[in-house]
């Protein structure tokens, strides 16, 4: 990708004029979340990429704080939902309702549901029916869901931010892989270190809590999501990018672990994300171009839920991230 002078220097401007903005909002976002610098360094990146992420953690590591305190920080308004296996996709979508009015005509009127939000947090997504689960498609996808036939946009930005409990896995729904296609990214929410874990308790458990402010407004995500799309991305980057999607494809790669150990691999949206996703890291990072140390860094959380390994792999030991891992240092 290659840019005018002019257009270069402008470009250098903006992307020096966000990285101070964004600088502010890992901040604000420290002082409510401890530690975990890489997961918040992800989900913003899923944001400015204009995606929906998915969490993954065990309970307790402070996934729906962190969904809350980006919501605070980036201006968006966001709703909750508490997915559940008697959840209905109108809990979701919204409803008509009949009414009558004073001339005793009557008429239907749409109740959007709490998908009509800028930051929408689902809460163990896995522990609803596919069906359910499915209302979620068009959302994510397009933008917009239909009920009764007509069309409802919804505000932009529109982010999903949905939240999974990898131990417990009875009463739960595992997501078809066309919804975990719709997750820009899978991010994995660890454990905090014993000197994060520290911190933690110290600052929790007193009279004093750190709360986060808000930084950013709709419009500056808007407008970044744009600049992210107008970051340059050099050669070497999206040709790293396009031979780490050959590799971890059983049907071109000439990795025979993956010919032999992988269901399926990754479509043409992971490298979509991934294209963008680079850019965004780069941007937090304050660089005008992503790496393809950016494409390593980003690799496991853009293509380890579009990917599967056979069942022989897994009795064998062989485990996804390990292999991504060494595939993205390959390609890179």
């Amino acid at each position: 990708m290659t840019v005018s002078k002019e257009d270069a220097h402008a470009l250098a401007e903006r992307a020096d004029r966000a990285a101070d903005r964004l600088a502010e909002a890992k901040a604000s976002v420290a002082k409510a979340i401890i530690g975990l610098n890489e997961v918040v360094e992800q989900a913003l990146a899923v944001i400015l990429s204009g995606g929906h992420g998915l969490l993954v953690g065990a309970p307790g590591v402070a996934k729906t704080r962190l969904v809350h305190t980006l919501a605070t920080v980036t201006g968006l308004d966001d709703k909750r939902i508490q997915f559940t296996p008697d959840l209905m996709p109108a809990d979701i979508l919204g409803s008509e309702v009949l009414e009558e009015g004073e001339d005793g005509r009557r008429s239907f009127r749409f109740l959007p549901g709490p998908v009509f939000c800028r930051l929408l947090m689902a809460d163990e997504i896995n522990r609803a029916s596919p069906r359910t689960q499915a209302a979620l498609l068009q959302a994510m996808q397009e933008g917009h869901v239909t009920i009764a036939g007509e069309r409802h946009d919804l505000p932009r930005p529109f982010h999903v931010l949905a939240t999974q409990n990898p131990i417990e896995q009875e009463g739960t729904y595992p997501l078809p892989e066309a919804q975990l296609d719709r997750f820009l990214m899978q991010i994995d929410v660890p454990y905090p270190r014993r000197e994060d874990e520290r911190a933690i308790l110290l600052a929790t458990t007193g009279t004093d809590e750190g709360e986060a402010h808000t930084v950013l407004t709709g419009q500056e995500i808007l407008d970044l999501q744009g600049l992210v799309r107008a970051m340059p991305v050099g050669e070497e980057t999206l040709e790293a990018i396009l031979t780490l999607l050959e590799r971890a494809r059983p049907d071109t790669s000439p990795d025979a672990e993956v010919r032999e150990g992988v269901s399926w691999g990754p479509g043409p949206r992971a490298g979509q994300a991934l294209m963008l996703a680079v850019r965004a890291r780069a941007l937090l990072q304050g660089r005008l171009a992503p790496s393809t140390a950016d494409v390593a860094a980003l690799a496991g959380p853009v293509l380890k839920h579009r990917m599967a390994l056979s069942f022989a792999a897994r009795a064998d030991g062989l485990q996804l991230d390990t292999l991504i891992a060494r595939l993205a240092a390959e390609a890179a």
